[in-house]
């Protein structure tokens, strides 16, 4: 099965088929998905990472079924000194207490695998919705694009028994190839 990387054009490839497994998440030591596959390229990967507690917006906020303060994780991801992605992660307070996710950063494998040694384990599969929506202005400065300009947008939502644990909001910057697979049968 392929893997995620980037190619000499600096298009990166995210095959969300194999992304967020732990092989792949922890590969060579890498702290989470982004960074292996960056590090499989060749590339440099960089992270600027904030956390905090803020309610989340309204939409995630439902989705993680709570009401106030949530562990907020802001990232702004960067290929060497191109910023790529923004991501914000969205973690129920309880869940980043218990896996202890509140410090930048969260070691090998990432906030997946802590909460997996601390009993929220996400199973075999996530939820990505995809969408093309025009940028903010904050988004367009920050990815360096023109104002009005589209970006894709990848919500992932990751589950442990039938809880949602984490909601992360990807924007991605131009160069971006997705890749899925859909059942057949």
């Amino acid at each position: 099965m392929a893997s995620n990387r980037i190619d000499d054009n600096g298009v990166i490839l995210r095959d969300a088929r194999t992304r967020y497994t732990t092989g792949q998440r922890e590969e060579n030591g890498a702290h989470g998905a982004f960074d292996a596959e960056l590090r499989r390229s060749g590339r440099s990967p960089r992270t600027e990472v904030t956390v905090s507690r803020a309610a989340a917006p309204a939409d995630v906020a439902e989705l993680l079924g709570v009401e106030g303060d949530v562990v907020v994780r802001a990232r702004e991801m960067f290929d060497g000194d191109r910023i790529i992605q923004i991501a914000t992660t969205y973690i129920p307070v309880d869940v980043a207490e218990a896996a202890g996710i509140e410090q930048v950063d969260t070691g090998v494998g990432g906030i997946i695998s802590r909460m997996k040694e601390a009993g929220f384990d996400q199973g075999d599969i996530a939820v990505e919705d995809i969408e093309l929506r025009t940028a903010s202005a904050e988004e367009s400065a920050r990815l360096g694009l023109p104002d009005g300009a589209e970006v894709l947008t990848i919500n992932h939502i990751g589950t442990a028994d039938g809880r949602v644990v984490e909601v992360t909001q990807h924007v991605l910057a131009k160069g971006w190839k997705l890749r899925f697979a859909a059942p057949l049968a």
